[in-house]
């Protein structure tokens, strides 16, 4: 069974943080409202005209070098987001166009906040079928486009008119939590997948009946005219009580599920690696774990939350830190929109 494991990996924001303090500018929020509910105290937002493929491509290129790689050397792209360039063509497919590749397969898949476990999934398959053996995994968003605010107002460090300021403060508890980024992770067959090293296992679930917990109602093709919708239904619809107790309830009990389908415990993992959605869920996660807070890496205060970007860019900061070392037994899991949610066990 080819176990497979990061070899390199990368990350991009775009421009300078966004303070919350700076979004108090733009809506009724601050400092005091926001960082004890998310943890969040500053994200990054992509500019006009600046699509995912395009802040994808630094992070897959810091991924390649950092594996020795060159783009050529590439035989499959999976690229994940909530936010593509396009409604089509997929984003990874100009991502591909970006590194100057032609022929090599990318497939976009939608699992939003749970696209890490899933993307170790998928790769370990085409690894395992003889597909691919070179594989690069891009988690990259652009909420940007979903924000209730006064962009100029926000740009220029001026405050909101009195409609924009109202408008924006109806959306503000989903709003805040969001930032713009990529994380990239170039996977390859371990050398000693046959010793125990490389992926381990994963377990990946989904519950459609729970959809609505995360959703943007506009933009999809239940109507002749999708673009002919009211501008409340295009900012994501959360239903965050929900959103938490499903999290707090499924993502320990798949991380255990996991462990025990492949025979380790839990004092076994040396770091839990979770999606970046809420300081709050994480902690809660870890106590229903009952593992120390100091195996559960943090970096939500820096970038918010970016979605299927949130563990490439944490593994990336990780590795470059030396945090992380070889050998080591790491569990990523995520929990996001569908419902979807999984984990996936990596010795690296």
């Amino acid at each position: 069974m080819p176990g497979l494991t990061i070899i390199g990996s990368g990350h991009h924001v775009p421009g300078e943080p966004v303070t919350n303090d700076d979004l108090s500018r733009v809506m009724d929020t601050s400092d005091e409202w926001i960082r004890p509910r998310s943890g969040i105290g500053q994200r990054h937002f992509a500019r006009e005209g600046q699509g995912v493929s395009e802040l994808a491509l630094p992070a897959a290129q810091r991924a390649l070098e950092s594996a020795g790689l060159s783009p050529q050397d590439v035989d499959y792209i999976i690229f994940g987001t909530m936010t593509p360039d396009y409604i089509l063509p997929g984003s990874g497919g100009l991502l591909g166009a970006k590194l100057g590749l032609e022929g090599v397969p990318a497939l976009d898949i939608r699992q939003q906040c749970a696209f890490f476990p899933f993307a170790v999934q998928v790769a370990d398959a085409l690894t395992m079928a003889g597909v691919a053996e070179t594989i690069l995994i891009v988690g990259a968003n652009a909420h940007a486009g979903f924000m209730p605010w006064d962009w100029d107002a926000l740009w220029s460090g001026e405050k909101s008119d009195a409609d924009a300021y109202q408008f924006a403060t109806q959306h503000r508890a989903t709003a805040v939590l969001f930032g713009d980024g990529a994380g990239a992770v170039v996977c390859r067959p371990h050398p000693k997948k046959d010793e125990g090293f490389g992926v381990l296992g994963t377990v990946c679930r989904t519950d459609g009946n729970r959809h609505d917990h995360f959703f943007v109602p506009a933009g999809g093709f239940r109507h002749y005219r999708y673009w002919d919708v009211p501008v409340d239904e295009r900012i994501p619809s959360m239903r965050g009580r929900e959103l938490f107790k499903c999290a707090v309830q499924r993502l320990p009990a798949v991380v255990k599920e996991l462990c025990d389908k492949v025979g380790v415990t839990l004092d076994d993992v040396d770091w839990f690696v979770a999606h970046q959605a809420n300081d709050r869920i994480n902690a809660a996660v870890v106590q229903s774990l009952g593992v120390p807070m100091e195996k559960v890496p943090s970096n939500i205060a820096h970038y918010g939350n970016t979605s299927d970007a949130t563990i490439p860019i944490l593994i990336d900061e990780m590795r470059r830190a030396g945090t992380v070392e070889e050998g080591q037994l790491v569990c990523f899991f995520g929990l996001g929109a569908g419902l979807n949610w999984g984990a996936a066990l990596m010795r690296l």
